[in-house]
């Protein structure tokens, strides 16, 4: 079946280089060490100074792809802004760096706080309440041995320390950058509060990772709010956001390649995820783990460098069945969390 998604750029820019994707507003791409092996930036020329899209993580080399950026297509001038999408830590670990430089930072309430909050939550072993969810996921037991004796991942490994205080962006305003004018239009579900900025008056949009191409965000739960439903926060995003969206817009992701066809590809997250959970529900004929449910999520084998994503996304996808009645959750004996679909309303 052929795609109803159109790729302008068929290779991103080379490491150091920037593409400029229309009059004033360039893109650049970051290495990441991890799935999606890149980020996509995105540079607004505000004449005397740039305005940044998302900043990529806080490591020697991204800082080293920044300075040869910023010493290259961007040709010394200053960054004045940062635009901040969404809190997760390959968007904003670099942000409080351009911050300490004299940029401002531009955000959702929700996408500021977040951040900063884990920057300052520093563990050396993983919570009581994040081992609670892993029992409660049914956590691999070997895997839950050896990650309760290790050092959690923590934002501040990778995320730049945040200074108090930023410039809030909320739904539906319209704000200037790059010489053109943008509607803020916040999405849920990958993250609380994620900003999209949509042209006015011209076909860009700033997608983030509310709409990406080829691939579908991680819609997880996780110890912080172990009831979260992304699920339907992200199929109720897509679904009002699908009216917005035009033949013509030429959207600009956070992974991937830019595409056109913005109203196809909401329109496909939402029939995704309806499959997904009507594959989920034909599993819960019998009680379930969430990681029993990898496979009927997944298609295919999860590793262990990718497991807490998956365990957090399958955890999701049970919620989201439990929250609009169509499973019931028990708790075993050993802590695990048991889910199955609800037979005749019952």
């Amino acid at each position: 079946m052929r795609s109803a998604l159109s790729y302008p750029w068929r290779e991103p820019p080379a490491a150091g280089r920037a593409i400029e994707i229309a009059e004033g507003v360039l893109w650049a791409r970051l290495p990441l060490p991890f799935r999606p092996d890149h980020l996509n930036v995105y540079v607004l020329d505000e004449g005397d100074g740039w305005t940044v899209v998302d900043t990529g993580l806080d490591t020697p080399v991204l800082r080293e792809a920044w300075a040869a950026l910023l010493g290259g297509p961007l040709a010394g001038k200053p960054v004045r802004r940062v635009i901040l999408t969404h809190h997760h830590p390959d968007h904003v670990g670099l942000a409080g760096w351009f911050q300490a430089a004299g940029a401002e930072l531009w955000a959702t309430r929700t996408a500021w706080l977040m951040a900063r909050m884990l920057t300052l939550d520093v563990q050396p072993r993983p919570t009581p309440e994040t081992l609670a969810f892993w029992r409660g996921a049914g956590m691999d037991a070997g895997l839950f041995a050896a990650r309760a004796e290790a050092r959690p991942f923590n934002f501040a490994d990778v995320v730049a320390p945040l200074p108090l205080g930023y410039r809030r962006m909320v739904q539906g305003e319209e704000i200037a950058a790059g010489g053109r004018r943008w509607r803020v239009e916040i999405g849920h579900g990958h993250a609380p509060e994620q900003a999209t900025l949509w042209g006015v008056g011209h076909e860009l949009v700033l997608a983030g990772d509310q709409i990406l191409p080829g691939i579908t965000p991680n819609l997880g739960v996780h110890a912080t709010e172990p009831d979260a439903d992304p699920v339907g926060e992200w199929i109720a995003s897509c679904s009002r956001l699908l009216p917005l969206a035009t033949e013509g817009q030429l959207a600009l992701p956070g992974h991937r390649l830019p595409f056109r066809g913005v109203p196809a590809r909401l329109a496909e997250f939402i029939a995704h995820e309806e499959t997904a959970l009507e594959r989920l529900t034909a599993h819960l004929a019998t009680p379930r783990r969430a990681s029993d449910c990898f496979g009927v999520l997944f298609g295919r084998r999860i590793g262990s460098a990718e497991y807490g994503l998956a365990l957090a996304e399958a955890v999701g996808h049970l919620n989201h069945l439990t929250r609009t009645g169509g499973a019931v959750r028990r708790e075993g004996a050993d802590g695990a969390w048991a889910w199955q679909a609800r037979r005749n309303g019952a």
